[in-house]
């Protein structure tokens, strides 16, 4: 990686150094010379896609929302509106920031921009973790949701292990393959989860539910209810991986259009479609019964209410497509992991062999076979243990990718806020100001209501709570005193940290326009990139 030497004092903390593109940096080319990742091969909905997948929508509603109706009643579903409402806050300093960075380092570069190097090494660490945890712990609901699946549609049993490994395989494969192939994969697997919930609502709509349909959900009398702070912890937890839009920047058309767009257009379809969701099924049972059938069978309350209203066959796809779905958030979170991977090696910061991309799908092949390999080892060690596959595989290893990316949203609002304190912009106080100092305070609360229900999430003991909590800052901790390592001994890899890409390759991902003129802000608008943190 070729970097403009600096000394540790000639680099002010925080700044954003025009690094003398090689190609691969900017994504034109692997570390080694090969070809690059893809530009310009994403749109707004590929993108989408792939964000809406990582957060798997059918299986939330049908595997976490009846948990969230439990406690919360029949005003659960505002809480998902409450999620949706408080993430569009965040959205709206996090695109504005994306104008402004063209770096393909996501949470990583922004954080580094307006919080300093250090800061960004933590994140970068803290993202690696985060995104793995996600990742590897839902191996064991893949596990656990295929034999519930074979059992019931064919009487078959299939030991989890073997579930898990085979569909690290597939996850792999499909990783391996371009971008272009994923992001199809993903709209099929998308439009069929979506589609079979949107029969449900279709049945309960034209029967009019069990009592009529009602709208007492959105009353004040059954949103403000102690039960509401626990169900905010299933509906932010419901939307992980809405962020992870601007690590496709390298391969998105016009990226500071598509980008933002994609984003909100991600947060607004999940925030509406869990609300909407959890309200059918509700009406599906009735506001006086809704809390007997959660208590009854929690978990077949999706199923129940599919078979009344649509038909045996449809629920018999529910179970294929929570399969599917849960598959399409694997693939979306791999891609996430992949392209983190890539982008670190091309910064010098891993080892160099994970930024090679391949000559004909030009994926990260290399980043992405490491992490299935992470994942294999994971799988088999809890099987090994004897392990739980979703008590201890997915709970466990979840939890900390989790709370993770909710610590990284609510440090990135900081970063944002700063950034935009200090730089020159054209973004107006509502993006610059308003929103991601709010979104912080919010992200804040957010992460402090989660770790207090943290018991409801995991089942597990007061230790292996804390422990699973503790691994959060002690990523983030990690990552920023080997930043203080690779300063010492690397002073050029410190300097090009999160460096951004010559502006001539950048214009190139995404056309003519994407240039400077795009959307009123860029790099030309704030002054430039090496203005910030000076």
């Amino acid at each position: 990686m070729a970097v403009e030497s600096a000394s540790r004092e000639g680099v002010p903390e925080g700044a954003a150094p025009q690094r003398r593109s090689t190609g691969a940096e900017d994504g034109r080319h692997g570390s080694d010379g090969s070809p690059g990742l893809r530009r310009a091969s994403l749109g707004v909905a590929d993108i989408a896609f792939f964000v809406v997948s990582a957060a798997a929508p059918l299986t939330v509603m049908a595997g976490v929302a009846p948990l969230a109706i439990g406690i919360g009643g029949v005003g659960a579903p505002v809480g998902y509106l409450l999620a949706g409402a408080t993430l569009a806050l965040f959205a709206a300093g996090f695109t504005a920031m994306t104008r402004h960075v063209r770096h393909g380092g996501g949470f990583y570069a922004f954080i580094t921009r307006g919080l300093g190097r250090p800061a960004g090494f933590g994140a970068a660490a803290l993202a690696l973790l985060a995104y793995n945890g996600m990742q590897i712990g839902v191996y064991g609901l893949l596990a656990t949701s295929t034999q519930d699946t074979l059992q019931a549609l064919w009487g078959v049993r299939v030991p989890w292990p073997a579930i898990a490994v085979a569909g690290v395989f597939v996850i792999w494969f499909l990783g391996h393959r371009s971008i272009e192939f994923g992001a199809k994969v993903l709209g099929v697997l998308l439009v069929a989860e979506t589609g079979i919930l949107v029969l449900l609502a279709g049945g309960v709509l034209l029967d009019g539910g069990a009592e009529g349909l009602a709208l007492d959900s959105f009353t004040p009398g059954n949103v403000l209810v102690p039960g509401t702070g626990a169900v905010l912890t299933f509906a932010f937890a419901a939307f992980t991986g809405f962020e992870s839009t601007a690590i496709y920047r390298r391969e998105a058309r016009d990226p500071r259009r598509t980008i933002p767009r994609a984003t909100y257009i991600a947060v607004a379809f999940l925030g509406l479609f869990y609300a909407f969701s959890v309200w059918i099924v509700i009406q599906a049972f009735g506001g006086s019964r809704i809390a007997q059938a959660v208590a009854a069978d929690p978990t077949g309350l999706f199923f129940t209410a599919t078979t009344h209203y649509v038909g045996g066959w449809a629920t018999d796809l529910m179970h294929l497509f929570i399969v599917t779905s849960i598959l399409a958030s694997q693939l979306a979170f791999h891609n996430a992991i992949n392209r983190y991977g890539l982008s670190l090696a091309q910064e010098g910061v891993l080892p160099g062999a994970l930024g090679r991309v391949h000559p004909e799908h030009r994926s990260p092949y290399v980043a992405g076979a490491a992490q299935s390999v992470l994942a294999l080892v994971v799988v088999t060690g809890f099987a090994v243990a004897g392990a739980d596959p979703y008590r201890q595989l997915l709970l466990w290893v979840n939890t900390p990718g989790s709370l993770g990316l909710l610590a990284l949203q609510a440090v990135t609002a900081v970063a944002v806020f700063r950034y935009f304190r200090r730089t020159r912009h054209q973004e107006g106080r509502w993006r610059g100001v308003i929103a991601p100092l709010a979104a912080a305070v919010l992200m804040a609360g957010a992460m402090w209501l989660v770790i207090s229900k943290i018991g409801l999430m995991t089942g597990a003991s007061f230790t292996t709570d804390t422990v699973l909590v503790l691994l959060v800052p002690a990523a983030f901790a990690l990552g920023t005193l080997f930043s203080l390592r690779v300063r010492r001994t690397r002073p050029e890899v410190y300097a090009g940290f999160a460096a951004e890409p010559d502006e001539a390759d950048d214009l190139g991902a995404g056309g003519a326009g994407s240039g400077a003129g795009g959307e009123g802000s860029g790099a030309g608008a704030s002054g430039g990139p090496d203005t910030a943190a000076r």
